[in-house]
C-alpha cells in the first residue's frame, strides 16, 4: 500500500522543524563525535595494556574505558529523551493544524455556496424579478 507522500509533506509544520533543526544538528554533532572517538581518541582495544602487563592495570583500562561508555551512553539518552520531545510537539502541531485546516476547509465551501448562489441570483433574470 502506497502512502500518500505529498499529503504528509504538505501536514507537516515546516517552520517549526526548521525552527528546530540548530538544536537538533547541535545534539547530532555531539552523539557523532561521542560515536566517532572514546575520549580521548582511542578505542576500547586500545584502552587496554598490553598482554604482558599485570592484571592491576589491564582492570583499570578497562574501568575507564567502562565509564567513558557509560557517559557516552547517559548522553546519548539525553539526547534520545531531547529528540522525543521535540517529535511530540511537532506531532501536537500536526495535529493543531490538521483540525484548523478543515475548519478553514469549511469556510472556504460555505463562501463558495454562498458566492455562487449571489452570482446566480445576480445572472438569472427571473429569479431577481421575483424578489423584486
Amino acid at each position: 500500500m502506497a502512502l500518500p507522500w505529498m499529503t504528509i509533506l504538505t501536514n507537516v509544520p515546516w517552520r517549526d522543524v526548521i525552527g528546530k533543526a540548530p538544536t537538533i544538528l547541535d545534539s547530532a554533532k555531539v552523539l557523532w563525535s561521542m560515536g566517532r572517538k572514546n575520549g580521548d581518541g582511542a578505542s576500547p582495544d586500545d584502552v587496554v595494556a598490553p598482554a604482558d602487563a599485570d592484571i592491576v592495570t589491564r582492570i583499570n583500562a578497562l574501568e575507564i574505558a567502562q565509564r567513558k561508555s557509560r557517559t557516552q551512553m547517559l548522553a546519548s539518552g539525553e539526547l534520545i529523551q531531547a529528540l522525543s520531545e521535540q517529535n511530540a510537539q511537532l506531532v501536537a502541531q500536526i495535529d493543531k493544524l490538521r483540525r484548523r485546516t478543515r475548519l478553514l476547509a469549511g469556510i472556504l465551501a460555505t463562501t463558495a455556496v454562498i458566492a455562487c448562489l449571489a452570482l446566480y441570483l445576480t445572472w438569472h433574470p427571473r429569479i431577481s424579478e421575483f424578489f423584486a
